[in-house]
């Protein structure tokens, strides 16, 4: 049996478990029944994406996707592109490009050479689990006919392409059939299992059909006698499998899905992946203490630790990702939340080597960071993590997708020279479908219920509503211009039977925020990096005012920070500014300078990328002549720099890319003149 799950008796249980969630557990804390081994939760009309509500070992629960309609002027269009632009643009990219072709050539269907990279399976499977969340998510009254349709028309692909003994893998048919499971470093088959697991059960949570489930679940019992004590030793070289067959546990109640998923924990650090550190295979999962290799495979194995975790209580698991997260948020983030310094290897580099314009910062792995922050917060309920969470979602995964919902980042710069531009399509494609996963679902991150209350990690206007066990019904117009204002207004609609909490969530950039109820200082603390706590007996028409102040702020980076040092970034409320080229003619804007006391003003312009917010100011255009012909100089022989003073404009780092190309920076130079 993996270390993970071994049985203990109560003494050594108590010394593996976190303190704070045993004296949950003991008093009840649990929200549902234990599943049985064999009974599976019904469809949800879209339960949430990672479902804790029968997790032991964690202090929220997340709401169904459904709880919350955004109805706001940022998220609302957005998520509107998303469903009717991106997924469609999708799924044409996975016909054109041959991936939804190679189901077809693995059941027979059509006489083709397999196209495209031995991976590709994941992109479709991704795509499906997108468009779940979107069939899931869709106005009642106004269902997508034409999306549902394309969504069964390719399950219908996907579930013939399937062996009679549950594998399915298209790249490993016909002559290839004999390679299955014999290069697990390399060839991705854990990992596309994984995303149609995942997919698999979005869509039975969206829709309550099992036309994928059935197909997962075969190829999880597949999986399940290949590996594991009796069956083959061996881990994934690209973590994924293990919250895919978490969540799976979560889904079915077969307690084989979580015990497998500890048991490919358990597997690293034993020397049987090849690239060691490259793919966390370089010491056990319990005694790694840095984020090191590959970014997007790290993020999704510290997932899969804590979502082990939260089902055992297993504390030294636990205690490792704490760990990891301490290595990765505190020494090698980047400011828009984006992960992974390296171009090489698309990896972590050491402690604070964060360069700007060679930064890979892939989509993906600031989704995974999102994922792990995500999890974290369910198990703590600490508002870390949710801000950085907050960070990336607006600046570091935005940036991943075009305006027009129809192009896309794979690796995010902090500083260009104008080369960098979106792409309709990559060879490599796992960030598309991964952005429209992560957005369709967003709803679902947005709040979340705990023994104390409702939780807002997010401010996004529209109706919240709730059930809170023996409480009854809690719902809340949520009305906000939130990331652009920093006021939340909630009004109860629906108020509870007995006395609850409500939480909401004081960004840790956020100095003077101020709680009101019904007109009255709330009297409760509201301090950044925390939750204010506000518990009565709610009544209809109870409002609610939260004031979250969002001054323009200079951030710097760590002295350890190379590429920042003597620099600074602006910000304002959760978003990062960035200035671009085509804000400045004449200028060249690697050559801008701030100067320290210079007024920045906040200022609406709602003709420009979408409606955005700008920060306006005076900066300094610094050219230094007497370089022409030249690489090293004298530093006496130069004459001096030639500055003057230029109106700047800076817009949100998310929407950068999006007009005529040309240089940009987020890091500007500080400059000590007035």
């Amino acid at each position: 049996m993996p270390n993970c799950l071994r049985r203990t008796d109560t003494t050594s249980k108590s010394r593996h478990r976190d303190q704070d969630t045993e004296t949950r557990a003991q008093r009840g804390y649990a929200m549902a029944t234990e599943l049985s081994p064999t009974s599976l939760h019904p469809g949800t009309a879209a339960g949430p994406v990672v479902d804790t509500r029968r997790s032991p070992f964690c202090r929220l629960h997340p709401l169904p996707l459904t709880a919350l309609r955004p109805e706001d002027g940022f998220w609302g269009p957005r998520l509107r592109t998303v469903a009717q632009v991106t997924l469609r643009q999708q799924y044409e990219q996975c016909e054109r490009t041959g991936r939804i072709d190679n189901f077809r050539r693995a059941a027979g269907k059509k006489q083709i050479d397999f196209q495209g990279r031995f991976y590709n399976d994941s992109d479709v499977y991704k795509w499906l689990e997108a468009a779940s969340y979107a069939l899931a998510v869709q106005p009642a009254g106004a269902p997508d006919p034409e999306l549902a349709r394309l969504v069964e028309s390719v399950i219908a692909e996907v579930a013939a392409a399937q062996a009679p003994d549950g594998y399915l893998n298209t790249y490993f048919t016909f002559e290839r059939a004999a390679q299955r499971w014999t290069d697990l470093d390399v060839m991705h088959e854990l990992y596309c299992a994984g995303h149609l697991i995942q997919a698999a059960v979005a869509h039975h949570r969206a829709t309550g059909s099992r036309s994928l489930l059935d197909v997962a679940i075969r190829l999880a019992d597949h999986i399940c006698t290949t590996f594991g004590p009796q069956g083959r030793a061996g881990t994934d070289g690209h973590e994924e499998i293990e919250m895919a067959l978490v969540e799976l546990y979560r889904q079915t109640g077969n307690r084989t899905y979580l015990e497998r998923a500890g048991f490919f924990l358990d597997q690293r650090g034993r020397g049987l992946l090849r690239r060691g550190a490259y793919l966390q295979d370089h010491l056990p999962v319990r005694e790694q203490t840095e984020i090191v290799g590959h970014a997007v495979r790290a993020t999704y194995l510290a997932c899969g630790m804590i979502d082990v975790a939260m089902e055992t209580g297993e504390q030294a698991l636990a205690a490792a990702v704490e760990r990891l997260w301490q290595s990765a948020f505190t020494r090698k983030a980047y400011i828009t939340g984006g992960l992974g310094a390296r171009w090489e290897g698309e990896s972590f580099g050491a402690d604070y080597e964060l360069p700007n314009e060679r930064a890979y910062a892939e989509t993906c792995a600031a989704i995974g960071g999102f994922m792990w922050n995500w999890r974290m917060l369910l198990r703590s309920g600490q508002a870390r993590y949710a801000d950085w969470m907050e960070t990336a979602l607006y600046n570091g995964i935005l940036s991943g997708l075009s305006l027009d919902g129809a192009a896309y980042f794979y690796q995010n710069p902090l500083a260009d020279r104008g080369g960098h531009r979106r792409q309709e399509w990559f060879t490599t494609a796992c960030c598309p479908p991964n952005i429209a996963r992560t957005l369709l679902s967003l709803p679902g991150y947005a709040a979340g219920l705990s023994a104390e209350g409702l939780w807002l990690h997010l401010y996004i206007q529209g109706t919240l509503q709730a059930e809170l066990p023996d409480r009854g019904t809690m719902a809340l117009r949520v009305q906000t211009r939130y990331p652009w204002d920093g006021h939340v207004r909630l009004t109860v609609e629906a108020a509870p039977r007995h006395p609850c909490g409500l939480l909401l969530r004081v960004p840790g950039w956020c100095q003077g925020a101020t709680v009101e109820i019904n007109g009255r200082p709330a009297g409760v603390p509201a301090e950044p990096g925390s939750y204010a706590v506000l518990q009565r007996t709610w009544q209809a028409g109870d409002v609610v005012d939260l004031e979250l102040p969002m001054p323009v702020r200079r951030m710097v980076a760590h002295p350890r920070v190379l590429a920042d040092q003597g620099r600074v970034a602006l910000a304002r409320g959760p978003l990062v500014y960035c200035v671009e080229a085509v804000d400045h003619p004449g200028v060249d804007v690697w050559n801008l300078e701030l100067p320290a006391g210079a007024p920045i003003r906040a200022e609406e312009a709602p003709d420009l990328l979408g409606g955005v917010v700008v920060l306006r100011g005076e900066a300094v255009a610094v050219e230094q002549p007497g370089w022409e012909g030249r690489l090293y100089a004298p530093l006496e022989a130069l004459p001096p720099a030639q500055r003057r003073p230029v109106p700047l404009l800076a817009v949100p780092y998310y929407a950068w890319a999006n007009r005529r190309p040309g240089p940009m920076q987020v890091w500007l130079r500080l400059s000590t003149e007035r």
